[in-house]
């Protein structure tokens, strides 16, 4: 792990992870040349929804097409944060329209922000201030079950256990 936030590690299904196969993973985003040459290559349809992206444990960020798989943007490896993330052109910039931590497949906690915030400056991305969409994630310590918790009510949708108020889906973490 580098120094930097809580690495996540995939929690989602395996048979996912085991189709990473080797150079599978989104595109390197590191500079604000590597975005320039990206999303050129992007579609005016694909620009009009958000895309998958993760920071990797080097804290780079990394994109993909939306519906593309979390562990394979990140070519099976631990993140720093996933999510999906929308752009728009503003004046004469690129901007983040949107963002969240919205990644079944790694389930980060909400503090991930921090993260994501130092990859899209070191992009040059003007970026908003926090995710637009949080998702708070917690595994049921009754059935072990994933859940999303929705309007602060920390119940498992699953077996009715109470959830913790703490992030704890990965039980390795």
């Amino acid at each position: 792990m580098s120094g930097r936030g809580r690495g996540y590690r995939c929690v989602g299904p395996v048979e996912l992870k085991a189709a990473v196969r080797p150079g599978d993973g989104g595109r390197r985003i590191g500079s604000a040349a590597d975005f320039g040459g990206w999303v050129v290559e992007q579609s005016v349809a694909e620009l009009a929804e958000p895309f998958t992206f993760v920071v990797g444990m080097d804290g780079v960020l990394r994109l993909a097409p939306r519906r593309s798989e979390h562990v394979a943007c990140a070519g099976g490896a631990m993140v720093l944060s996933a999510g999906e993330i929308g752009f728009m052109r503003e004046a004469d910039r690129w901007t983040v329209s949107e963002v969240s931590n919205q990644s079944t497949g790694y389930c980060p906690d909400v503090s991930s922000w921090s993260e994501v915030a130092r990859a899209l400056d070191a992009v040059g991305l003007r970026r908003l201030s926090g995710f637009t969409h949080e998702v708070v994630f917690r595994r049921c310590p009754d059935c072990q079950e994933h859940n999303i918790v929705r309007e602060d009510d920390f119940v498992c949708v699953f077996c009715g256990g109470d959830l913790p108020a703490a992030w704890n889906v990965d039980p390795t973490a």
